[in-house]
Parts: C-alpha cells; sequence; structure tokens
C-alpha cells in the first residue's frame, strides 16, 4: 500500500529541488526524507530520482508520475476542505507585501483575516517586487501581493488595484512656472523606487527621452525615505501619491503638473505557486481582490465577501 506522506514527500523534493528543502517545508528530518523516498521506490518499483555529486533530479518515470502525486494531494486538500466550514483555516500564511499596499488597504484585509480566520497565523514580509517574486519562486512565501502579474510557470495571479504615479515636490522646491518641463526636473534628483522596479526603469526612460542626458535619480525601496527627502526638498518624487492626503492637505507636499508623458500606474496582482497547498493563499488573495477594489469603491461580481469585510 502506497502511504500518502510518502506521495507529498516525493512531490515536495521534486518542487523544492532538494531534500534538505523539503525536510524544511514538512518539518521532517533528511534522514527521514531519504526513507520515505526510498519506500516510495520500492512500492512502486521504479526509480524516481537520480543522484550525483551534484545533486538530485527527476528520472523520466519521477517526471511522470509527479503529476499524478500533484492530483493526489489535490483530492485530499479538496476532501479535507469539503469537511470543514468555510471559515475553518489553520496554520502560517507567509506573506510577502510591497510597501504601497501596506500604507493602503492591508490593515483593513488584516483585520478581516483576524475575524474570519481567527486559526490562521500571518507572517508579514515587506519587500520591493523582483525580492517577492524570488521568494514566491523559492517557496520561501506562499503569497505576494507586488507589481504583477508574474509570468511564471506554475504561478497563479489576480488582479488587486492600480495606483496612478504623480510628480510631488515640496512648496520649498523653486521648479517656476508649471506645467514645468521634464527637462527641468532633471536639474534636481528624482526621487522614486528602488533600481531594480520596472517604475525607477519606466521615469528614467522618460528624463532621458526629455533630453536629460544623465539623470540624477535617487531609488529606495522604502517609501517613508522618498516621501522625508521630497518634503527635505531634496529633489522631486515620482511615487503614486495614494497614501499621502495628510501631507499634500497640510500643504507639506505638491502634486505637480509637469509637461510630460503620463507616468504608468502601479499595477498590483496577488500571486501564489499552483499546488495541493495552494488553498489558503487562494482565499486570501480574493479576499484581498474584494478589499482592494471595495476601497477603490468597486465590486467584483460573483464573490460573497462576509459582511464584516466591509467597514
Amino acid at each position: 500500500m502506497i502511504d500518502l506522506r510518502n506521495i507529498e514527500t516525493f512531490f515536495w523534493v521534486a518542487r523544492l529541488g532538494g531534500f534538505r528543502a523539503a525536510a524544511e517545508k514538512l518539518n521532517a528530518t533528511q534522514p527521514a526524507i531519504s526513507q520515505r523516498i526510498a519506500s516510495l521506490e520500492s512500492g512502486l518499483g521504479v526509480r524516481l530520482f537520480e543522484r550525483d555529486a551534484r545533486g538530485i533530479k527527476l528520472t523520466a518515470k519521477g517526471q511522470e508520475l509527479l503529476s499524478h502525486a500533484e492530483r493526489m494531494l489535490q483530492m485530499r486538500t479538496d476532501m479535507q476542505q469539503a469537511a470543514r466550514a468555510q471559515n475553518v483555516m489553520s496554520g502560517t500564511l507567509r506573506l510577502g507585501v510591497a510597501e504601497t499596499i501596506v500604507h493602503t488597504w492591508l490593515p483593513r484585509l488584516m483585520e478581516y483575516m483576524h475575524e474570519a480566520y481567527p486559526a490562521l497565523m500571518v507572517e508579514i514580509q515587506v519587500d520591493t517586487t523582483p525580492a517577492l517574486k524570488s521568494l514566491l519562486t523559492s517557496h520561501q512565501i506562499d503569497l505576494a501581493f507586488l507589481l504583477g502579474p508574474m509570468d511564471e510557470p506554475r504561478v497563479d495571479n489576480i488582479h488587486l488595484c492600480r495606483y496612478p504615479l504623480a510628480w510631488l515636490a515640496s512648496p520649498r522646491l523653486k521648479l517656476g512656472r508649471e506645467p514645468v518641463p521634464l527637462k527641468r526636473l532633471g536639474q534636481w534628483p528624482v526621487l522614486t523606487y528602488s533600481s531594480n522596479t520596472e517604475p525607477h526603469r519606466a521615469v528614467r526612460r522618460m528624463l532621458v527621452e526629455a533630453g536629460v542626458t544623465a539623470p540624477r535619480m535617487y531609488g529606495s525601496s522604502a517609501l517613508s525615505v522618498i516621501v522625508r527627502m521630497t518634503m527635505d526638498g531634496i529633489g522631486t518624487a515620482a511615487i503614486a501619491p495614494v497614501f499621502l492626503g495628510r501631507e499634500l492637505a497640510q500643504g507639506e507636499l505638491r502634486l505637480l503638473d509637469v509637461r510630460a508623458p503620463e507616468l504608468p500606474p502601479l499595477s498590483f496582482t496577488a500571486s501564489w505557486m499552483q499546488g495541493p497547498d495552494s488553498h489558503i493563499p487562494r482565499t486570501i488573495a480574493q479576499a484581498a481582490q474584494y478589499i482592494a477594489r471595495d476601497e477603490a469603491g468597486e465590486g467584483i461580481p460573483g464573490f460573497d465577501a462576509p459582511a464584516r469585510a466591509i467597514k
């Protein structure tokens, strides 16, 4: 008889690419993982992995059986979910979040999760989109809210929200009459997202095309740093002002009328890896989509969120 635990071990060794990673995922020792794989290979009468000095890789038969293993684990998950009430989810969700989301609707999502799924623990990591993509594909986080979608094998995406970018500056920065030519902004540093992000690259392209031969750009993964430096008059900023209502209302920052093409908006998605343990990420992603769109005054036909998610 084939042990489903051994099937699960085979799946994670194959997906994570090694016995050590699978042992960490399954909270087991490496010898236990090796024993389970050996037992499964004996029971099936086939070799699932080739082992050499560089590590392991699936045999042709192992590759063929991997999809069967995934279906078996998915059936187990489906059965477990069917036996539970909708609001019973437990374990730990490792959530990666871009900082703009932290400053907008993430607190509301966390409040909803606390009420709807009290047995679910959440670990939050705030980082840039490139870093979150790497963490997700290496299975170090379970769900990411990032600039997407991710065009990667076995990654599911759903759209969350879109925020326009804008040019901002401190009133103390003397920029001259508006609309300000984009080339004139190049006389000061431009503060925006970190250099490995698409918004940074888009702003640089616009400056170069406007005739700024060597744009001075200060990139940061911390929005608080960008805002502080902009308020101090160090330069202009190209960021999403969705969370800057207080600073704009109090006159600490102002929106600029710039003679330039429209800045590309930030488009966020929820992204997670497909697999037999994807029910929780998918469920939370759907709740996040509902809350993000409700914040923007939109709705999602067919999505039945609990009333307490809307406050």
